[in-house]
C-alpha cells in the first residue's frame, strides 16, 4: 500500500467520489503486471525442461475423430501417419459413412498401407459431446494400453509421438497434454482469436504450471493409457462435459495422479469464421470454463493488464503512462510464449493487433459472467455448476 500512496495523493484526490473505483483497478493492473513478469519467468522454465526419449517405446494406438472435409483435414491426418515412431496404429471415426472426410481418409490410408488402420463409422451421437462418442467407439478398437486422442483439426510434428510417450513414461504421470500454435485464417476475428490463444492462453497455463502445476488438459492432443481412463469411470462420464478435456486431467490430478505439459508443440487450426460465429464459440468456451473452475476464471483479471490499464485511464487520465507501461509488460508475455515458444509467424506479422484481441478477450471474459446457456452444433444447452451439461 506504501507505493501506492504517492500515486493516491497526486493522481486521486482530485478524482473525488471516483477516487475508490481509481485505486482499486490501480491495485488490479499491479497484480496483472506481477502475473506477467511471472509468466515470463513460467516460459523460461518450460523453455529449459524437457525429458529424454525413451530408447525402448511402447506401441500405441492413436484414435483421432472425423467430422467433415476442411481445408486442411488432409494435411493434418497425414501429419498422422507420418510420425517417425516404431510401432502405431491409427483407428479413424465419422458419425456416417456420407460424411466426405471419409474419401479423405481412404485415401491416406491407401498412401501408408505399411501402418495399421481402421475407419470406424460410430454413428450418431444421442449426447452433444460428438467428439467423446466417437472416441467412445474408437476406444474398444484400440490394441495398445498407450492411447493418443488427437483432434482432427490438429497436425503434429513428426517426433511427436516419441515426446509424449517418453513424458508419459515417467513415474506417476498419468496423462500428456500438449501446447499448441493456433493456426487461423485470413479473416480478421480468426486472427484476433489465434492471437489470443498463442500469447494469453499459453501464458496462463505455463503460469499454473510454474505455480501449481497442472490439474487439467486440453484436448486438442492427449496421451494417457487405458487404465487411466477406466479410474475415472471412462469416457462415457467424461461425455457429459462440455469440456471433457479439462475434466479428464482434473479427474486425474484429483486422484493423485500427474498431468504434464508437453514440449511437444501442436498446430491448432481455429478455421476462419466470421465474426457471429467467432464470438458465439469464445462466448461458449468462457461460460464453459466460468461454470468449470469458477476460482480460476474470476482470477483471470490479472492476465488482462491492457484492459486495465485503459480502465484506469478512462477514470484518471492523469495516470495515462500507465498504458505504455501495461502494453510494455504484455508485449513482454506475447513475446516470451508466441515468438521463443511457439515460433508464431501470426504475432510477429500482425502485432499491432494484439491490443484490439486484447480489449476483445476482456469483454468475452466479462460476457463470460452472464448466462449459462450456450450454443453448440445448432443445440441450446445449459450449462451446470460443475461444467456438465443440464439437458
Amino acid at each position: 500500500m506504501s507505493l501506492m500512496a504517492p500515486f493516491s495523493s497526486y493522481y486521486l484526490a482530485p478524482l473525488g467520489p471516483a477516487a475508490p473505483v481509481a485505486l482499486l483497478l490501480l491495485a488490479l493492473l499491479t497484480g496483472s503486471l506481477v502475473y506477467c513478469v511471472l509468466a515470463m519467468i513460467a516460459a523460461r522454465r518450460y523453455r529449459h525442461s524437457g525429458t529424454p526419449l525413451l530408447r525402448e517405446f511402447p506401441p500405441v494406438s492413436v484414435l483421432r475423430p472425423l467430422a467433415g472435409a476442411e481445408d486442411n483435414t488432409e494435411q493434418n491426418l497425414r501429419s498422422v501417419f507420418g510420425q517417425n515412431y516404431p510401432e502405431f496404429e491409427v483407428l479413424l471415426s465419422v458419425h456416417e459413412e456420407t460424411d466426405p472426410a471419409c474419401e479423405i481418409a481412404r485415401r491416406v490410408m491407401a498412401d501408408f498401407p505399411h501402418i495399421p488402420a481402421q475407419l470406424i463409422r460410430a454413428g450418431i451421437s444421442p449426447e452433444p459431446n460428438a467428439k467423446v462418442w466417437s472416441l467412445r467407439a474408437l476406444l474398444p478398437e484400440a490394441r495398445h494400453a498407450q492411447i493418443v486422442m488427437a483432434d482432427s483439426d490438429i497436425r503434429l510434428e513428426t517426433d511427436c509421438l516419441r515426446v509424449v510417450i517418453s513424458e508419459l513414461s515417467q513415474p506417476d504421470v498419468a496423462l500428456v497434454t500438449c501446447p499448441y500454435r493456433a493456426a487461423g485464417g485470413p479473416g480478421i476475428w480468426s486472427r484476433l482469436e489465434s492471437l489470443g490463444l498463442n500469447t494469453d492462453f499459453l501464458a496462463g497455463m505455463l503460469t499454473q504450471r510454474m505455480l501449481n502445476g497442472m490439474d487439467f488438459a486440453i484436448g486438442c492432443t492427449i496421451a494417457t493409457r487405458k487404465t487411466e481412463l477406466e479410474a475415472i469411470g471412462g469416457l462415457r462420464e467424461l461425455q457429459r462435459y462440455l469440456a471433457e478435456d479439462f475434466m479428464m486431467g482434473n479427474l486425474m490430478h484429483r486422484r493423485g495422479r500427474k498431468v504434464i505439459l508437453s514440449r511437444s508443440v501442436i498446430e491448432h487450426h481455429i478455421g476462419n469464421d466470421a465474426f457471429r460465429k467467432n464470438w458465439g464459440h469464445r462466448l461458449r468456451w468462457a461460460r464453459s470454463t466460468r461454470r468449470s473452475r469458477r476460482m480460476g476464471y474470476a482470477g483471470e483479471i490479472f492476465t488482462k493488464p491492457t484492459a486495465l490499464a485503459l480502465l484506469l485511464w478512462l477514470v484518471a487520465p492523469g495516470a495515462w503512462f500507465l498504458v505504455p507501461v501495461a502494453l510494455l509488460f504484455r508485449a513482454g508475455v506475447a513475446w516470451a510464449t508466441a515468438v521463443e515458444i511457439l515460433h508464431d509467424p501470426l504475432l510477429q506479422r500482425y502485432w499491432w493487433l494484439l491490443p484490439a484481441e486484447d480489449i476483445s478477450g476482456f469483454l468475452t471474459w466479462v460476457l463470460g459472467f452472464f448466462g449459462k446457456t450456450i450454443t453448440w452444433r445448432g443445440r441450446k444447452l445449459v450449462v451446470a455448476r460443475d461444467g456438465s451439461f443440464e439437458i
